[in-house]
């Protein structure tokens, strides 16, 4: 089904992308654009994702999508198809017990089109659990429910992998498995939210300062060399349902201008309810209008409103 933006999505188009149409998949919490690549030798039609979770993409204005699209363009080049496939087999090869759902994911990338789960990808009595175990691994991958024009005439689920390195590409920053869980081991798995330390396994590095708000010269070229010092300012923990909380009240925030606070409590350590007026909406001098929000940093948060109401903690 085909859904509309607040924006004409021609305005997004050049002379090698093309954009067709958006659409959603409610069920999984995404949304894509039906896009047209154009390279020197072919042109290739991707689902591609601007809101997907597993990889921290959440866009939402015409600005945003604009700056990323040519990084998904560059990264879904043909030139670059044989060595991002050689990077996935050494990937692979290093999970000797993902024996299910690797012939999935070998068919899914043979040409990067879309695939009939029915008919074109292999049997099993859970195809979910390996969309969903792709996706964990931090892959790329488009869902459709259309009807299949090639074989079993249905209509089905229908996948597409596309070739972005794992863990995403766009302006934000990333992590490997192993930085992740070094800011986890730094920061003591301590839940920010929950006020306490909690299991590593539900827990999440999140940006105290919101990546809705940043512009592709806030963001660090890496994050490998980043230090402790700059993991405990930047950095707290949260579990995958307080992230998803605090990227809503993020978005509403740049779009409305009034402030979020969690649990239904309205009070901010600096500042008020309102967006500083003479702080800029975009880019990293805006980190100083998300000072004093609980989202940006809840363990400060919670120790002021304890201060300011003389609650001591049991």
């Amino acid at each position: 089904m085909a859904y509309k933006l607040d924006f004409d999505l021609s305005a997004l188009n050049t002379a090698q992308i093309a954009v067709h149409s958006f659409w959603s998949h409610s069920k999984a919490s995404e949304k894509y654009l039906d896009v047209t690549f154009k390279y020197p030798m072919d042109a290739f039609e991707f689902g591609l994702p601007i809101e997907y979770r597993r990889t921290g993409l959440d866009l939402a204005t015409k600005d945003e999508i604009r700056e990323y699209l040519p990084f998904a363009y560059k990264a879904c080049n043909p030139d670059k198809w044989g060595t991002w496939k050689m990077d996935q087999k050494a990937f692979w090869d290093g999970k000797p017990k993902a024996l299910i759902t690797r012939p999935f994911f070998d068919i899914l990338q043979r040409d990067f089109k879309w695939k009939c789960r029915s008919c074109e990808l292999p049997k099993n009595d859970n195809p979910a659990r390996r969309t969903q175990d792709i996706k964990e691994y931090g892959y790329t991958l488009a869902t459709k429910t259309v009807r299949c024009t090639r074989s079993c005439g249905k209509k089905t689920t229908h996948l597409q992998l596309l070739p972005i390195p794992r863990l995403g590409v766009h302006g934000y920053e990333t992590w490997s498995p192993e930085l992740r869980d070094r800011i986890i081991k730094v920061l003591k798995r301590y839940d920010a939210f929950e006020g306490r330390k909690i299991n590593s396994d539900s827990l999440l590095p999140d940006h105290k300062f919101s990546e809705i708000r940043w512009d592709h010269n806030t963001k660090r070229s890496s994050l490998e060399d980043i230090t402790d010092q700059d993991i405990k300012r930047d950095f707290q923990l949260i579990n995958n349902q307080r992230n998803q909380q605090k990227r809503e009240a993020c978005r509403a925030c740049n779009k409305s201008g009034d402030r979020g606070f969690p649990l239904g409590i309205k009070f901010f350590y600096e500042g008020n309810a309102r967006w500083p007026d003479d702080v800029p909406r975009r880019g990293k001098a805006a980190e100083k209008g998300c000072a004093g929000c609980g989202w940006y940093d809840l363990e400060k948060w919670r120790k002021s409103l304890i201060k300011r109401t003389s609650v001591i903690p049991s």
